[in-house]
């Protein structure tokens, strides 16, 4: 019986409070699309998050995305602005 109850308790999901925001989850999946590009970040925030270690443009308008990379930003920030995210 013992042996249920914590196989039960394993099935459970994680607790809402241990999640990430859908806010954080958006800004890491959109800063890592341009961090793969070679962003070089500005706030503390995100270099502690993705580093500037291979960074080699300094103007986000100079990062060379793909089609495909510029249209998943695209969505990533009207979802961030639908759940009210962006400043």
């Amino acid at each position: 019986m013992r042996a249920a109850v914590v196989l039960c308790l394993a099935l459970l999901p994680a607790a809402p409070a241990l999640a990430a925001s859908p806010c954080e989850e958006l800004w890491g999946e959109r800063n890592a699309v341009y961090a793969e590009a070679g962003y070089c970040f500005k706030t503390q925030r995100a270099i502690s998050a993705f580093g500037n270690v291979n960074c080699r443009f300094s103007d986000i308008r100079d990062v060379p995305l793909s089609a495909r990379d510029r249209a998943k930003v695209g969505e990533i920030v009207r979802e961030e602005s639908r759940n009210g995210c962006r400043e």
